[in-house]
C-alpha cells in the first residue's frame, strides 16, 4: 500500500514540512516518486521513519542520522560503525534519563514545599 505525505505525517505526528526537510537533508533516500513528483511512502517506509523519529526524539543531530543511514546503504561492511554508533547513542540518552531524574526529584521537591505550605495532605 502507498501512503501520501499527509498521511504519513498524521500517522508519525509530525508535519508535512517536517518529513520534507528529512528528505532535503538525506534523510529519506529510499522514499519513491510517483509520476507527478509527489513522494509516496510504503509500509517499510514506516519502519525507517520510527528509526529517524526516535534517533531525533533522543537527540541525535540529522547530521549523525545521515551518517547512519548512508551506512545502511553501504551494507554490511558497516555493521561494526553503526553499532558502536548505537553504543555512542545509549550512552547519550542513559545521560539525559539521569538528567531528568535528577530534575524530577528537583520537581518533586519543589511540590512538597508547595504541598506543605498549602496545607495539602501528601498522597504516598
Amino acid at each position: 500500500m502507498r501512503y501520501t505525505i499527509s498521511q504519513v505525517a498524521e500517522k508519525f505526528d509530525l508535519t508535512a514540512h517536517t518529513i520534507r526537510y528529512y528528505d532535503k537533508e538525506g534523510l529519506l533516500p529510499f522514499i519513491e516518486r510517483n509520476k507527478a513528483g509527489n513522494r509516496q511512502f510504503s509500509d517499510k517506509d514506516f519502519d525507517w521513519l520510527k528509526l529517524i523519529t526516535c534517533l531525533k526524539n533522543t537527540g541525535m543531530p540529522i547530521k549523525q542520522i545521515k551518517l547512519y543511514i548512508q551506512w545502511c546503504l553501504q551494507g554490511d561492511e558497516t555493521l561494526e560503525l553503526r553499532r558502536q554508533m548505537y553504543i555512542d547513542h545509549r550512552q547519550e540518552v542513559l545521560k539525559q534519563i539521569d538528567d531528568l531524574q535528577k530534575n524530577l526529584k528537583s520537581i518533586d521537591y519543589k511540590l512538597e514545599f508547595y504541598d506543605t505550605a498549602c496545607n495539602i495532605p501528601v498522597n504516598k
